[in-house]
């Protein structure tokens, strides 16, 4: 599948509000899946209900916390503000503010400790049990500083630079909260300005993901394996939906 096709009709379906397409398809998995991976208890049906109707059928007695759903109409502002700005340069301020749109509204936005709209004020891990350290707060400028230097001056761009792009993020984790998907939104921008098929990280796929993350400096092939599978996913669901010509 040509990646500039599908970044182009990525681009062309979101202004034209047309359902069943690759946009829209994407803008489900990715919320779906990402904020899965975080702990959401939304289903994908119910996702995509709220992508369509801002609305939803929840099962008896099922517990639905409010942050879960704004959360889920976010993460689709934010995949929009991603697409607005595919081909511009990655930057501090860019992150920033996509935090701020995922978390906009939420509970974490009126507790101190998140530092919504800013970096980390309280020392984070990824996960708990066999831990990954992560920048104290008053390293995160510096290590972002170091890293974007870093990725700014690299030739060309590969997937497997993305990946360690990625996982370099992630231990950084420079916010109170919504690393995860952030970083997983840079992947598919990133990747997508770069001529590289994108993809997405299937809430199924969570431990396959953290492990590579976690043993991505004895093993980094793992990680790279995750990646690559998602890459197949994604690029079927292209070639499914996509395998269309229209004249502009």
């Amino acid at each position: 599948m040509d990646v500039l096709k599908v970044k182009k009709e990525l681009l062309k379906q979101k202004e034209s509000g047309f359902k069943g397409n690759i946009y829209h398809f994407s803008q489900v998995l990715f919320a779906y899946n990402s904020n899965k991976i975080e702990g959401s208890r939304l289903s994908e049906e119910q996702t995509e209900d709220i992508f369509d109707t801002s609305s939803f059928i929840a099962k008896n007695s099922d517990l639905i916390k409010v942050d879960d759903l704004i959360e889920t109409k976010n993460h689709f502002k934010l995949f929009d503000y991603m697409l607005d700005h595919i081909d511009d340069l990655l930057s501090k301020d860019m992150i920033i503010e996509m935090n701020k749109i995922l978390k906009r509204n939420t509970s974490d936005e009126d507790d101190p400790r998140y530092n919504v709209g800013g970096f980390k004020v309280v020392p984070n891990t990824i996960g708990v049990i066999h831990a990954i350290k992560t920048s104290d707060p008053d390293k995160v400028e510096k290590d972002l500083d170091d890293l974007f230097d870093y990725y700014w001056h690299l030739d060309k761009i590969t997937l497997n630079d993305l990946i360690d792009f990625h996982v370099k993020f992630e231990r950084i984790h420079p916010f109170g909260d919504g690393n995860g998907r952030v970083g997983r939104m840079i992947l598919f921008k990133e990747c997508l300005k770069n001529n590289i098929m994108p993809f997405i990280i299937l809430d199924k796929d969570k431990s396959y993901y953290l492990r590579g993350l976690k043993e991505y400096d004895f093993d980094a092939q793992f990680l790279i394996d995750t990646c690559l599978h998602s890459q197949d996913v994604y690029e079927n669901m292209c070639d499914e939906l996509l395998n269309f010509d229209i004249e502009d």
